[in-house]
């Protein structure tokens, strides 16, 4: 009887066990769950965001030689120029961002896992209902989806000569995306002699 009973007490003690152990489980993937969705969320809000910059650069250059590098360059990478503004001496362009298949990939696979791991925490926790939460994984795409439609967005580029002096060389405002920017001022720099306060290239975002 003793032995019946202390087999008893082991038996609790061993399913309490599991259950402790169950739970720390359900516990880790649902905080992990929570930790992959936020940072997804963030995410594709950085990745979809305007991210239209406005610097000033100086050459010491002439200002037809600097702006007729810019429209070149602008034209080589398929900116269609608009109509401008004269009279503020304000030129425009205008084209297309494409979003990035392998970013869009990225983020419907994380879509996925994240959406799998939430199914797999409801089948743990209501194991009555079956396993048709794991079908949550099919809305894993939408993510990738959601950072295409909002990436995928027309764009400006427009350039203001602010002076040109023969001592202290053009000064000219630029209005444009900070990856064409950055590109800008990496290619055109040493060609074009162009300066400007480096703030882009130091900054990682």
């Amino acid at each position: 009887m003793l032995g019946h009973r202390d087999n008893i007490i082991s038996y609790t003690k061993v399913d309490g066990c599991l259950n402790l152990i169950l739970f720390s489980t359900i516990s880790s993937t649902f905080l992990l769950t929570l930790l992959l969705a936020i940072g997804l969320i963030f995410f594709l809000r950085a990745a979809s965001k305007d991210r239209t910059t406005v610097v000033r650069v100086r050459s010491s250059r002439p200002a037809i030689e600097v702006l007729d590098g810019l429209v070149k360059w602008l034209n080589q990478r398929g900116w269609e120029q608009e109509d401008g503004d004269i009279e503020k001496k304000i030129l425009r362009f205008r084209g297309s961002v494409v979003a990035s298949t392998g970013l869009a990939i990225l983020l419907s696979v994380l879509g996925t896992i994240g959406a799998g791991c939430l199914g797999l925490i409801i089948v743990q926790l209501f194991p009555s209902i079956g396993w048709w939460p794991l079908l949550s994984v099919l809305l894993g795409p939408i993510a990738g989806r959601f950072y295409q439609i909002r990436a995928a967005r027309p764009e400006r580029v427009e350039f203001q000569l602010v002076s040109d002096d023969v001592n202290t060389g053009a000064l000219l405002q630029l209005r444009a995306h900070r990856d064409e920017l950055i590109a800008l001022e990496l290619e055109l720099g040493p060609s074009l002699g162009l300066v400007s306060d480096g703030e882009l290239l130091s900054s990682p975002l």
